[in-house]
C-alpha cells in the first residue's frame, strides 16, 4: 500500500506499523550480528568441555565460563554505547574517550596505589576501591568535557589539545613513579595495567551490569533527543533542545560506562572506535535507534568471536585484547588519513 493511499482525511499518515518490508531490511543487520554473537557465546560455553555432556562437572565448567562471558559482554556494551554517545556529544566520529586521557588516568591511579602502598595495594579488591576509582574518572571526565563542550569555549581542537596534554602529563607522572618501583612491584603493576578480559572480578559483575543496564535504558529512552543533539548546537537549540544540559548528561554517561569497562578489564583504547565505525558503515541511517543496537551487536561479535577463536583454536587467549587493539588502531589510522578530523 502506498503512502498516498494510507493518508488520513487530514492528510497525515496514520499511526501503526508500516506494512512495507523496509523495517525488516533495516533490522536485518542487527538480527545477523546478534545471531552470530549468540552462536559464538554458545560455542564458548560448550566447546572443549572435557566433562560428559549433562553431567554435574559439565555444568560446573559451563557456569565458570558463563562469568567470563558476562564480563566480555559487559565490556562490549559499555565500550560500544560510550563511543557512540561520545561521537554524539562531540559531533565528530574520529574521537574516542580513551584518546583524551581516560586510560592515562587509570594507569596513574593504579601506579600511585603501588607507588605509595606497595604491590599489595594492586591486589586489593572491594566495592570501596572500585567506587573510588570509578568516581575519580567520572569526576575528571565530567569536569573536563563538560567545561570544554558546554560553555562558550566549546571547540573541538581545544578539547583535543587539553585532553592530549593531560594524557601526556598523567603518563609522564606514571612513568616517573614506575621507574622508582622495585622489579617485583613493577611486575605486579604491569600485569594490572595490561588490558585483559580474563582479569575481571566476576564477583562485581552484577553491580557493573546493573549500572550499565540502567545507563542503556536511559539512553534508549532518549535516543530521539540524541538524534537532534548529533546535528550540532545551532540545530538542536533551534529545535527546542537544551543542548548544554544534554551534552553534559551524555558526557557523564560516557564517563560512567568507560569507568565500568576500565575498572573491570583495564584499558582498551581503540576497541570502542572499531565497533562504532563498523556500525556507522553498516547502518542504513544515522539514528541512534539503529546505530546503538548495531554497535552493541558488532561489539559482542568481535569480542566474543575473537575470544573463542584465539582461545579454543589458536590457544592464545591472552592475545585477544592485543589483536583487537591492533585492528582498532589500524582502522583509526585509515579513517584519520582518509577523512581527517571531521
Amino acid at each position: 500500500m502506498t503512502d498516498i493511499a494510507r493518508l488520513s482525511p487530514e492528510g497525515v499518515l496514520p499511526e501503526g506499523p508500516d506494512p512495507s518490508p523496509s523495517r525488516l531490511r533495516q533490522a536485518l543487520p542487527v538480527i545477523i550480528v546478534f545471531s552470530a554473537a549468540i552462536l559464538f557465546a554458545i560455542a564458548i560455553l560448550v566447546y572443549g568441555n572435557p566433562a560428559a555432556p549433562g553431567s554435574d562437572g559439565y555444568w560446573v565448567i559451563v557456569r565458570s565460563r558463563l562469568g567470563s562471558l558476562g564480563t566480555i559482554a559487559l565490556v562490549a556494551v559499555c565500550q560500544a554505547v560510550a563511543t557512540v554517545l561520545f561521537h554524539t556529544a562531540t559531533s565528530n566520529r574520529i574521537l574516542t574517550p580513551s584518546i583524551l586521557g581516560f586510560d592515562a588516568l587509570y594507569v596513574l591511579t593504579q601506579t600511585a596505589l603501588v607507588f605509595f602502598f606497595g604491590s599489595a595495594a594492586a591486589g586489593l579488591e572491594g566495592i570501596p576501591k572500585i567506587l573510588a576509582q570509578s568516581g575519580l574518572m567520572i569526576l575528571f571526565a565530567t569536569g573536563l568535557y563538560g567545561w570544554l563542550f558546554s560553555g562558550k569555549r566549546a571547540n573541538l581542537h581545544l578539547l583535543l589539545l587539553v585532553g592530549i596534554v593531560l594524557g601526556i602529563g598523567f603518563g609522564s607522572v606514571s612513568t616517573f613513579m614506575q621507574r622508582m618501583l622495585t622489579p617485583s612491584d613493577f611486575d605486579v603493576l604491569s600485569a594490572k595495567l595490561f588490558g585483559s578480559i580474563g582479569q575481571g572480578n566476576i564477583a562485581y559483575l552484577p553491580y557493573a551490569a546493573a549500572i550499565a543496564l540502567a545507563v542503556f535504558i536511559y539512553v534508549w529512552r532518549k535516543r530521539k533527543t540524541y538524534d537532534v543533539v548529533a546535528l550540532g548546537r545551532d540545530t538542536a537549540v533551534s529545535l527546542g533542545i537544551n543542548y548544554r544540559r544534554e551534552v553534559v548528561i551524555v558526557l557523564v554517561l560516557v564517563s560512567v560506562l568507560i569507568s565500568v569497562s576500565v575498572t573491570m578489564v583495564g584499558p582498551m583504547t581503540f576497541y570502542g572506535f572499531l565497533v562504532a565505525t563498523l556500525a556507522y558503515q553498516f547502518a542504513r541511517n544515522d539514528s541512534h535507534g539503529e546505530i546503538l543496537p548495531l554497535a552493541i551487536g558488532i561489539g559482542l561479535v568481535t569480542l566474543i568471536g575473537a575470544t573463542f577463536v584465539l582461545k579454543h583454536i589458536f590457544s592464545a587467549g591472552g592475545l585477544v585484547t592485543v589483536i583487537i587493539e591492533f585492528a582498532g588502531g589500524l582502522l583509526f589510522l585509515i579513517v584519520l588519513l582518509r577523512k581527517g578530523l571531521r
